[in-house]
């Protein structure tokens, strides 16, 4: 049945934890497929378009199903010229197939769309509940052009933050005190922080500004001490 693997796609995106990404398995698109895409499913192309993939394959076999669908509206709009129909005013077999094409490609391009809009919002909001660096077992769930997304959405975020000398992925709801206690749970180093520099070593406990801590305990390398 016409758009049952687009609705299955959209259904496994929204049964997932909120907030959560799956795998996004790469595979290679032909120039032509790509060609494709670009006609009927212009879906923020430095996500879409400059890559492609599957998830568990319904991903690639919607696509493909899209491809289907264009050929076949093609083919019967053709049909209809040549017998020298009007494509806007017949009402013959070939009429209603193309209604029946078109609608069903409009489904899936709306499912894929859904399906691309909603892995890119989970992507921002990590970069603002994690930073700049993203964990291991997250970044392997990225597709390339969703790394390189949140690669510029970074670049952005901390240039615009730079010109405005705030920081503004610390401290969403407003603190108590300024200062925090932690426990530094990886090996960290030498740095320099806002008012001091410090060795982060691990299993050390420091008394450090939370703007200068939350990018540590977002990263997993430190937990605050509370009690």
């Amino acid at each position: 049945m016409f758009g049952r693997t687009a609705c299955q796609l959209v259904k496994e995106l929204s049964s997932s934890e909120k907030g959560q990404l799956t795998d996004f398995d790469e595979c290679v698109f032909s120039p032509t497929m790509r060609k494709f895409l670009c006609e009927i499913v212009p879906v923020w192309p430095a996500l879409f378009l400059a890559q492609s993939g599957s998830e568990n394959d319904m991903f690639e076999q919607v696509v493909k199903e899209c491809s289907t669908h264009y050929l076949e509206l093609q083919s019967l709009m053709r049909k209809i010229q040549e017998e020298g129909m009007d494509i806007q005013t017949a009402r013959n077999a070939d009429h209603f197939g193309m209604v029946i094409h078109h609608l069903s490609l409009m489904r899936n391009k709306r499912c894929l769309m859904a399906y691309v809009y909603n892995r890119a919002e989970i992507i921002r909001n990590l970069r603002w509940k994690i930073g700049p660096v993203l964990p291991q077992e997250i970044h392997e769930k990225l597709s390339y052009s969703e790394k390189e997304y949140f690669k510029n959405h970074s670049t952005a975020l901390e240039s615009y933050m730079s010109e405005l000398e705030l920081d503004l992925t610390v401290d969403m709801v407003p603190p108590k005190d300024p200062y925090i206690q932690v426990r530094v749970l990886e090996d960290i180093g030498e740095v320099l922080l806002s008012d001091q520099s410090a060795n982060l070593a691990r299993h050390s406990m420091h008394f450090l500004k939370r703007i200068d801590a939350e990018q540590f305990i977002s990263q997993g390398l430190m937990e605050e001490l509370t009690g």
